[in-house]
């Protein structure tokens, strides 16, 4: 069985520094994503989103395991989009005008038909009230200025601001507000949570 750690793989996009902002292009991957708006903090729809994705994504980890493919591969971290249609009201401290994507990227050998038969399987074996959101499709970013947070979400502030000075420095802003989560924040403490911040430029 051939295995495959896909964050060593992706290094330059998964394991950013924590001590300056980056540039880093994001080519085309394949995610399983839930759209979704309100406060992630007390929406039921975001967590019943993330539920589903997890689901998902193990039962394909599972069948690509066992299957032909036979290839081991960790489930890769949740991500998260996030706007506000106007976007003078994206605010930290005010986040029930948020709308969301959570997403999971998939290795790029899992084919398609696998995808779909992970979410029939855990649409029949399980009442999860998202999984009917679930879509795959391929996301790019191109151009982009990344860096890691360590703290909790409530004083990524600063972080963000840093990245975004650095776009300004070299052009501007575009796309959508993109984080990735490292950290099971059920396990540890919020002042080691690492949260990845990525914002499109150009």
């Amino acid at each position: 069985m051939r295995k495959v750690d896909l964050k060593k793989d992706l290094k330059h996009l998964y394991r950013p520094t924590a001590k300056e902002v980056v540039e880093v292009d994001v080519p085309e991957m394949n995610y399983l994503m839930v759209n979704g708006e309100g406060d992630p903090n007390t929406s039921q729809a975001y967590t019943d989103a993330v539920e589903s994705l997890f689901m998902v994504s193990y039962a394909v980890k599972f069948m690509v395991k066992k299957g032909a493919l036979a290839i081991d591969y960790g489930v890769m971290p949740l991500e998260g989009l996030w706007w506000a249609d106007d976007m003078t009201m994206f605010s930290i401290s005010d986040k029930s005008s948020w709308k969301w994507t959570a997403m999971q990227m998939q290795p790029s050998f899992v084919p398609a038909e696998i995808i779909e038969k992970a979410i029939s399987d855990v649409k029949r074996k399980k009442s999860q009230p998202a999984i009917d959101k679930v879509s795959f499709a391929p996301f790019s970013e191109g151009r982009c200025a990344q860096i890691m947070h360590i703290g909790p979400f409530s004083e990524e502030g600063p972080t963000i601001e840093r990245v975004h000075q650095f776009i300004e420095s070299r052009g501007q802003l575009t796309g959508k507000h993109h984080e990735i989560y490292l950290t099971d924040i059920r396990k540890a403490e919020p002042s080691k949570w690492k949260t990845i911040i990525r914002q499109p430029m150009r």
